[in-house]
């Protein structure tokens, strides 16, 4: 607002009046927002998205902090006002311009969180488990996840040369690199995929040190020194050996399947059915969540109690299914309503900070995938959130406040 008045005196050809440390610093904000929607739209496009969301989040609060920043401005605003020669009365005009604008803008305000019912606290889906916590994909960071009371693991599933299946988020050229220490136990071999290596050699590399040496998530203070001794030892984790952690907690699974050979559909089904005894086959068909597209046909033929989990709308939608797994911003919140009421499961990833929980918590999502699951299974409710009828007697009561206030101000400055 400060800047507006600037700029309107300087357009007016008014003195600025301006202390120096003003000036800096006005010239300084500029150049930091300028360069902030320069480097967001260049390298973080998407990122546009999270901003509109985080303005439904904090649109009422910036309603708020606008009208005190007005009311503060206003002052000066008069000063000027009863100082000027020529332009006075472009000068009251401009503010009360700006002020009916800030004073009715909650009228085209919308957020989820101004509601007169709140939906049920989303499930949480424990996204490679706990990788804030533990090494990702790793048996200890399920288990950490556990304590979280998750719905669901979601993890990536590979298949080894020897056809076993395993837990590996990066693919293709180097996909070993990142998480496990394959330059110092293969120097001289090169894996661009994981038919290029087996079982017997997943074996023997550690997946957990890169965890405690690079922190992904600033996170490994937070551990103990024997914690920090287990997450240096964690090996490459097998898909029999999460099922059997999600029998034993009675807990879901939802994995995408990165599948780089031509296989055809029995391929697919054996290497399912090797991965589940046959004691808990039963269970097995009643928790599984299937988001790959690539052989969701065949997957419904051999494994009908499957979970389908579908990527968009129009695929759900030709397939007459009832479950959606979405990025978090991708979805509005009339979209989820409209979802949720047409009893759509509406499955988003991946939530990690409170602000866009809670946001999403009041738009009606049935669960979010998250890698801090430690932090929002302590929430018991949204950051905030306001009845209409409440929200209304604020705004109106800060409005007619300032408006007060702006009074005696100009009273004051005659």
């Amino acid at each position: 607002l400060l800047q507006c008045l600037s700029f309107l005196l300087i357009a007016l050809k008014e003195p600025l009046d301006l202390h120096w440390l003003h000036k800096v610093l006005l010239s300084v904000s500029l150049v930091i927002v300028m360069l902030g929607i320069a480097v967001v739209s260049l390298c973080w496009t998407a990122e546009w998205e999270a901003v509109r969301l985080l303005l439904q989040a904090t649109a009422p609060f910036l309603h708020l902090a606008a009208v005190v920043a007005l009311t503060m401005i206003s002052w000066l605003v008069f000063q000027r006002y009863h100082r000027a020669q020529r332009s006075g009365h472009l000068i009251i005009g401009a503010l009360w311009t700006v002020t009916v604008m800030v004073f009715i803008s909650p009228l085209f305000i919308y957020s989820p969180c101004i509601s007169y019912m709140l939906p049920p606290k989303p499930a949480l889906v424990a996204h490679r488990g706990a990788p804030m916590l533990a090494p990702e994909n790793t048996m200890m960071s399920f288990r950490r996840s556990v304590a979280c009371h998750v719905t669901a693991f979601e993890t990536d599933v590979q298949l080894s040369k020897d056809m076993v299946p395993f837990l590996m988020h990066d693919s293709g050229k180097g996909f070993l690199h990142r998480t496990t220490n394959v330059d110092a136990v293969f120097p001289n071999r090169t894996y661009n995929s994981s038919s290029d290596i087996t079982w017997e050699e997943l074996q023997m590399l550690n997946a957990g040190d890169w965890f405690v040496k690079t922190d992904p998530f600033w996170s490994v203070s937070l551990l103990s020194e024997q914690e920090k001794t287990v997450a240096r030892n964690q090996t490459v984790t097998s898909l029999s050996e999460l099922l059997e952690l999600s029998k034993e907690r009675n807990i879901s699974l939802i994995f995408d399947l990165k599948y780089d050979r031509h296989g055809n559909c029995n391929d697919i089904a054996k290497v399912i059915q090797k991965s589940v005894c046959l004691c808990v086959l039963f269970w097995f068909f009643l928790q599984i969540w299937w988001l790959h597209e690539g052989h969701r046909e065949c997957v419904k033929k051999y494994y009908p109690g499957f979970h389908q989990v579908y990527p968009d709308q129009k695929t759900l939608r030709n397939d007459n299914g009832s479950w959606l797994n979405m990025k978090y911003s991708t979805l509005s919140a009339e979209e989820i309503s409209d979802l949720r009421s047409r009893n759509v499961k509406v499955n988003l990833w991946v939530v990690n900070e409170p602000w866009l929980f809670s946001l999403l918590w009041c738009s009606g999502v049935s669960s979010v995938t998250t890698n801090s699951c430690h932090i929002l299974k302590d929430m018991s409710q949204p950051d905030w959130h306001l009845t209409p009828h409440v929200y209304k007697i604020i705004w109106i009561t800060a409005d007619l406040v300032s408006l007060l206030l702006m009074f005696i101000f100009f009273l004051l400055q005659r």
